[in-house]
């Protein structure tokens, strides 16, 4: 759609020369990066503009910024890459912490849909229903396809707690955890050519600068970490959301609360392993 390069999800992924640990912070992308004058969710897009190659380049040097962390290595993979990954693995078991209904998740193609007959009047403002479609999780262990896992990751309008920032991001974390585990159990590690189907799949939905030999290792320590992986979402305590003005092009933003990445780059410093 209009915003297919905007990057709808941000994870910084420290991995452990000196350990099995792994540390994973999810980044709101509502940041708003003044070198670009823009959110974070924009410096992939801007830097593809640019030149081939440059959405990854400025995606990570932005984000290095933000964490006051080098950033060696970027991957990014698409809406429909993340759905076939899942179902070429078959179903994933995803721990849902808490009910929620979503009566506004997008329904893909309709984002400009008119919906003739929305509104009851003339002078009522139209709601564009159309667009959207209600989606409802209930608590517990839950199976996912990858139309399911992507709608739980992706809702952002549920009332309470789960339509806030920090519980999406906290769902896609459960996500990945969940895609990790299926990938070890016996079924898929057992099996050529289903770990020859994923691999197929991965290739076409990426875009990525791991070589092949830096992956393999990157996937090694993954899977060797275990128990070991310490996931987090950047606190809003260290960001703040001022008023929509022209400084920030009349945009719903998050800055940090110090004035600079100081404190962000602290938070960050103290958890890595």
């Amino acid at each position: 759609h209009v915003a297919s390069e905007l990057t709808d999800t941000i994870i910084f992924a420290s991995v452990s020369h000196n350990s099995s640990r792994v540390t994973v912070v999810s980044l709101p992308r509502d940041i708003w990066i003044p070198e670009i004058r823009a959110k974070v969710n924009s410096s992939y897009y801007w830097g593809k503009q640019k030149m081939e190659g440059g959405g990854l380049i400025l995606a990570k040097s932005t984000v290095e910024e933000i964490v006051g962390q080098p950033v060696h290595y970027g991957l990014v993979v698409d809406f429909s890459g993340f759905t076939k990954i899942i179902d070429v693995m078959g179903k994933i078991n995803v721990d849902v912490e808490r009910n929620f209904i979503d009566e506004k998740y997008p329904i893909p193609g309709k984002e400009n849909d008119e919906c003739e007959g929305d509104a009851q009047s003339a002078s009522s403002r139209k709601e564009f229903k159309c667009r959207y479609e209600t989606i409802r999780f209930e608590s517990g262990i839950q199976k996912m396809d990858g139309a399911t896992a992507l709608k739980f990751v992706r809702s952002r309008n549920a009332q309470g707690e789960e339509g806030t920032d920090i519980a999406r991001a906290a769902r896609q974390q459960k996500v990945l955890l969940a895609i990790r585990e299926k990938i070890l159990s016996p079924a898929i590690l057992l099996s050529p050519r289903k770990l020859s189907n994923i691999w197929r799949v991965v290739k076409d939905s990426i875009e990525s600068d791991i070589s092949a030999d830096i992956g393999a290792v990157l996937v090694r320590r993954a899977l060797d970490a275990r128990e070991e992986i310490s996931t987090f979402v950047l606190l809003e305590e260290l960001l703040e959301n001022p008023p929509v003005s022209p400084r920030y092009d009349n945009q719903y933003v998050f800055v940090a609360k110090a004035g600079d990445w100081s404190e962000i780059n602290k938070w960050v410093l103290e958890r890595l392993p």
